[in-house]
């Protein structure tokens, strides 16, 4: 049984969880992400990465498409304007950035999604991990795509539109890279490129939003997921 589109169908509801967090309260949630950003960077760094290694035996090229892949996601987030949430002047200089920025973070569920699907093409350890890298990373998404659209209009129905989009859009990225029939040594390009969007998730988006207020807590969260996922794949490895 192909487990990548079931499981895509789990991070609907956390991407669903992360919107109605951000409707209600998301006073604590950087704590909670603190422990995300842990899990997606260990993730890319000894699961996803040392499979693109060892299936192109190519170290240097390998690193060039790390390299790619994070440029290209810095560029595009950069392009939707995703990083000026803090910056109000910016923001309501333009009319449509949280429509922008939903849009972009749905785009982002759908390459999760699709991550997923070929991630299980690869091995099923590595499909459960990148899995547990994206419902992770999922829930962040949800909490912006509905707090993008709601400082920019202040409108809950268009924010729940949009939340119901970036939930459903893993979902249909895994249903694609599950019927993505493509070489082994392709789907290792692709890892290596999904290695540099991990990386940058986890360095542009969770970590300095979780660590932007010292917190003993929130430096422990972050440790436990590195951790924790460095274990799983050692003893899986063994």
């Amino acid at each position: 049984m192909n487990w990548a589109i079931p499981l895509a169908g789990v991070t609907v509801f956390s991407t669903l969880a992360g919107g109605a967090v951000a409707l209600r309260m998301a006073r604590e949630l950087t704590t909670a992400i603190a422990l995300t950003g842990g899990i997606v960077v260990a993730v890319a760094l000894f699961e996803v990465l040392p499979e693109a290694i060892q299936a192109v035996d190519d170290p240097h090229l390998v690193g060039t498409l790390v390299g790619a892949g994070f440029v290209f996601f810095f560029l595009a987030e950069r392009a939707l304007v995703l990083h000026h949430r803090d910056d109000d002047a910016h923001i309501h200089a333009h009319a449509k950035v949280g429509v922008l920025g939903a849009a972009g973070l749905s785009v982002h569920s759908f390459i999760d999604g699709l991550g997923i699907g070929l991630a299980f093409g690869v091995s099923t350890l590595t499909g459960v991990l990148v899995f547990v890298a994206v419902i992770s990373h999922d829930f962040a998404d949800g909490l912006n795509t509905v707090t993008f659209v709601l400082r920019q209009r202040g409108d809950r129905r268009r924010a729940l539109r949009w939340l119901a989009v970036d939930a459903a859009a893993p979902f249909f990225g895994a249903i694609v890279g599950s019927l993505i029939s493509i070489s082994d040594e392709n789907l290792a390009y692709l890892l290596a490129l999904y290695s540099g969007f991990f990386l940058y998730v986890g360095a542009s988006d969770l970590l300095p939003a979780a660590h932007a207020r010292t917190s003993p807590l929130r430096v422990a969260l972050t440790l436990a997921g590195f951790g924790v996922t460095y274990g799983i794949v050692t003893l899986a490895s063994q």
